[in-house]
């Protein structure tokens, strides 16, 4: 496999006040197409900086940044995003959605930033994505009427929509109870057996090691670079009750 995302000596400073604040010290990181990989370490350790990074939401002060062959470093803001609306999916720790859309619409939401696609070709590839993660019977609801772990499975079908060539997670599991966390892992595992590249952002050690590979990081360095050899096997989607999240 091909390296999909390749850091060459990425660092990231913030101003503030003529304050230079360095958030990330010479990152070098390539991530192969179908990797599952976790990102670790406490809390303004960097983490969630550098998914920032890769997924296009900043640049880097320093270094390069090649996606799927492609510097993308030294791009404006806009050509950035329209790479982002066609290559990156992203999952949030508070879900995200839209409350007054439906979970078809919040679904179908990076779609309508791409030119070409009709409504229909939208409705039709939302209905696609909603029934890989078992949410398709409430298309028409809106999120306040849903539980957390199906507003969740349901912001994982937005970040799938696109067919992106990463999926992001950042903390995805941090506002769920146990049993609604163990079913968005189950979904990633799912979603990785069948050949997604998944980067998730987390501070719990045993989700870390539901992936292939963990990298740590201490004060915006990246300190370790493990391969989890007893990573968690892909557990079928039916081994959890999903509809009763």
């Amino acid at each position: 496999m091909s390296a999909l995302i390749r850091l060459e000596n990425i660092s990231k400073s913030f101003y503030t006040d003529e304050i230079e604040t360095q958030a990330l010290h010479g990152i070098n990181l390539s991530i192969t197409e179908g990797e599952y990989v976790a990102l670790t370490g406490q809390s303004g350790c960097g983490k969630s900086t550098l998914l920032s990074l890769l997924g296009l939401l900043d640049a880097p002060t320093q270094g390069h940044y090649i996606l799927s062959n492609q510097d993308v470093s030294g791009l404006s803001r806009d050509q950035r995003a329209a790479i982002r609306s066609k290559q990156i999916g992203f999952v949030f720790q508070s879900f995200n959605l839209i409350s007054d859309l439906t979970v078809a619409e919040n679904v179908m939401l990076p779609l309508s930033y791409q030119s070409g696609i009709s409504r229909k070709e939208m409705q039709a590839k939302a209905q696609e994505v909603l029934e890989k993660v078992e949410m398709s019977h409430r298309t028409a609801h809106f999120p306040s009427q849903l539980s957390g772990g199906q507003q969740q499975r349901v912001a994982v079908a937005r970040a799938l929509v696109n067919d992106p060539a990463i999926i992001l997670a950042d903390e995805p599991t941090g506002n769920l109870d146990s049993k609604n966390a163990m079913a968005v892992l189950t979904l990633f595992d799912k979603l990785h057996s069948e050949g997604a590249t998944i980067c998730m952002v987390t501070h719990d050690p045993a989700s870390a090691l539901r992936a292939q590979r963990s990298l740590e990081m201490f004060d915006g360095r990246l300190v370790g670079d493990t391969r989890n050899t007893q990573a968690s096997q892909p557990v079928a989607h039916n081994a959890l009750d999903l509809e009763a999240l």
